[in-house]
């Protein structure tokens, strides 16, 4: 078996994540209980309320805490993976699993990359939707016509079948007729606080650029596919420029996908709450098994099928 662990992002949050682990496996209680930031993360992650929780900057601290505690878990039960991969906001957790980042490092950055993030949104008009069963090359046609209104990008390559654009509003809508015109099944908006992984998150890339001058990055244990190149380091890269461009960068996770498969990667654990990378692996290599590992059901199946 060549194992995966894969990340969540943002999105798919909830009130009550977490809790399941933090009450019945002694390390999950640990990893809540040891860290203190400007927030209570664990009260926002048990208690809410929703609408503080999803707001970009405590969701990512709150989604990442969930993601080690359940790294944890695994570890503690004998599971290590072999690759390491995150949507977005996730790469963060898989930088913690490999080795990267500590807890208090990892949980810092996104709290002041929310922040940052919810800072570059200020005052903007946009829109995020996932196209549906349209090409890429189809969907940039489609962002080109749009663009007569504004700025509009493909943001995310989640799966076969699903790419997500981002942008100024009238563009986006201007995208998402075209796109309908193109063979487009169907154009779904997100609801999300704003045009991540576009140019509109350039100032949230420089702000990121500036933390990581005085951040510390410990030795990559195990490799790490990343969001903007899905492939892991190369030479004369660094995690930080990794970072830097991943924030402004659209989110190759299909190609991350392929990647692993590649590689001889057989089996995946998506850590982190819903099944919405569950369903992007079964779409774009269904031979993978597809394991998830944040409810105290569902970590409980996941450590009795690998270490059954």
């Amino acid at each position: 078996m060549k194992l995966a662990f894969l990340y969540s992002g943002q999105g798919s949050q909830y009130v009550g994540m977490g809790k399941g682990l933090y009450e019945n496996f002694p390390i999950a209680k640990q990893v809540f209980d040891s860290i203190q930031l400007d927030f209570d993360v664990k009260q926002l992650c048990f208690e809410g309320p929703l609408e503080t929780l999803s707001q970009t900057q405590y969701t990512q601290a709150c989604m990442v805490e969930v993601a080690i505690a359940a790294t944890e878990v695994l570890k503690d039960a004998g599971i290590a993976p072999d690759y390491t991969a995150g949507l977005s906001l996730g790469e963060y957790a898989a930088l913690y699993a490999s080795g990267v980042f500590d807890q208090k490092t990892a949980l810092e950055l996104v709290r002041f990359r929310g922040t940052a993030m919810q800072k570059a949104c200020e005052g903007l008009s946009c829109k995020m939707a996932a196209v549906l069963n349209l090409g890429r090359e189809e969907l940039q046609k489609a962002c080109q016509v749009g663009s007569a209104f504004g700025k509009v990008e493909i943001c995310n390559f989640n799966c076969p079948g699903q790419l997500v654009i981002s942008g100024e509003a009238k563009a986006v809508d201007a995208a998402k007729e075209e796109a309908l015109k193109l063979g487009a099944r169907r154009v779904v908006e997100l609801n999300v606080s704003g045009p991540f992984h576009t140019s509109f998150m350039e100032p949230a890339s420089q702000a990121l650029k500036e933390k990581f001058a005085t951040t510390a990055f410990g030795k990559m244990q195990v490799p790490v596919i990343f969001n903007c190149t899905a492939r892991p380091l190369q030479e004369g890269q660094t995690v930080a420029d990794m970072l830097i461009k991943q924030v402004k960068s659209p989110v190759y996770f299909e190609d991350t996908i392929r990647y692993l498969h590649d590689m001889g990667v057989d089996t995946v654990v998506e850590i982190g709450p819903g099944k919405a990378l569950s369903g992007f692996v079964k779409k774009t290599c269904g031979d993978m098994a597809i394991y998830q590992a944040e409810t105290l059901e569902s970590m409980q199946k996941t450590i009795a099928a690998l270490k059954g």
